[in-house]
């Protein structure tokens, strides 16, 4: 059987579960169209908007998909993914309506140490704020490509909403669709093989 090999550039902490992935062409599975990537992101303050939405397009472009979208979700309980505005007075805005929220100083039982059982770690974080914050997000956003490019609002931007940094954090993104080059591959082999039109 035919088959295409494809590769996601790996570029600006991107990395690929798998490497390069084998395709066959004219495949009936849903997801035979996919790629899955690792996108590792470093934040800096406790609570924190990090623009994302250019190393996603890069993502979308190095991925070949031409249409249909892009999945992004946070692999922890204390961040979010949200679409919105990059403008720095309305994110401190953000910021002030998630700590009026679940205020950092107030008093949390999954923070005392003393009645606490379950997935307790060492060096465990006072962090009971930030998953009640966390719980007013949303963990993962899809988006729709077209023409090869993320297809957003002339403001929307989209951010990986930190709650309980300074932290790395892994995103796992799949990107599903309609690769470039598949389709004229598989209409170029039909034409040959007489079965075009």
């Amino acid at each position: 059987m035919e088959t295409l090999a494809r590769t996601i550039r790996l570029e600006d902490g991107l990395t690929s579960n798998h490497g390069t992935e084998r395709l066959p062409l004219g495949s009936p599975t849903p997801c035979a169209n996919s790629r899955h990537a690792l996108l590792r992101v470093t934040t800096r303050r406790a609570t924190e908007f990090v623009d994302i939405t250019d190393r996603l397009g890069e993502i979308v472009a190095a991925s070949g998909v031409r249409a249909r979208l892009i999945n992004i979700q946070t692999l922890h309980t204390t961040t979010g993914i949200v679409i919105n505005e990059h403008e720095p007075l309305l994110l401190t805005d953000f910021e002030s309506t998630l700590e009026k929220a679940a205020p950092a100083d107030d008093s949390y039982r999954h923070d005392d140490a003393s009645v606490r059982t379950v997935n307790v770690t060492a060096n465990e974080r006072v962090n009971g704020h930030a998953h009640c914050r966390a719980l007013l997000l949303p963990m993962s956003a899809c988006l729709n490509v077209v023409g090869g490019r993320l297809l957003l609002g002339r403001w929307q931007r989209v951010f990986l909403v930190e709650l309980d940094g300074p932290r790395e954090r892994v995103l796992s993104l799949m990107v599903l669709g309609d690769m470039a080059g598949v389709a004229e591959h598989e209409a170029d082999s039909r034409e040959s093989s007489g079965d075009g039109h």
